[in-house]
């Protein structure tokens, strides 16, 4: 909450409000075009009262214990779009071996062929991104600005979601006109890897954490 306006952000102080308080409430589910398995919903605080052992923190600290977490959330949040990328080149493989066109799997084709070859290049790559940027955040003491794990894990979840974009159309590509259509899963591979490049931080903020670390901005 802003406990002090005037400060901007040295100015929030963060709290722990149980579910069970009175005034809050889970006002609206929205309606998402990917994730629709994980439910989203609006929450709504009317003059809820706090305790103040539930404060986190320090009073007007609460942006520092909302920073604390982000380098590790960002480098766990980058693991969703590797898996994405997985499934499509699994479910292309596949597809390309089963179906056939002008009697022979479409697999045969060499443009079929370089396509599978670039998303697996692809999703390896990411993967290994996110494996080095995990053991950093393991090891490292603290994150933030100024700090390589900083900058790693917002490069590691800025190439991985766009990555799984590319993957994801990909997949539709070569599934043709199936993957267009509600029946295959591919259509929801795309809708489900949009999210990475918006949700926490958009790829235009990860680029600019990246570069300021690179130039000690």
């Amino acid at each position: 909450t802003k406990s002090r306006k005037e400060r901007g952000s040295r100015g929030i102080t963060a709290f722990i409000v149980d579910t069970k308080t009175p005034g809050f409430t889970i006002s609206k589910k929205i309606e998402k075009m990917g994730h629709r398995g994980s439910p989203t919903g609006e929450i709504t605080f009317e003059d809820c009262r706090v305790p103040a052992e539930n404060l986190l923190g320090e009073e007007n600290h609460g942006i520092s214990i909302m920073m604390k977490g982000l380098d590790v959330e960002r480098t766990v949040i980058a693991g969703g779009p590797v898996g994405i990328a997985q499934q499509g080149l699994d479910l292309s493989v596949r597809y390309a071996k089963e179906r056939e066109q002008f009697g022979r799997s479409l697999a045969n084709y060499q443009m079929i062929q370089a396509k599978l070859a670039d998303m697996y290049t692809q999703t390896e790559a990411a993967r290994l991104m996110v494996y080095k940027a995990a053991a950093l955040a393991q090891e490292s003491k603290r994150g933030g600005k100024g700090t390589e794990i900083h900058k790693l894990a917002a490069a590691a979840v800025l190439y991985a979601a766009e990555m799984a974009e590319r993957v994801s159309l990909d997949a539709i590509q070569i599934h043709g006109g199936y993957g267009y259509t509600l029946e295959y899963a591919a259509n929801r591979l795309l809708r489900d890897a949009k999210l990475y490049t918006i949700g926490a931080g958009t790829s235009e903020i990860r680029r600019l954490v990246v570069a300021r670390e690179l130039l000690g901005m």
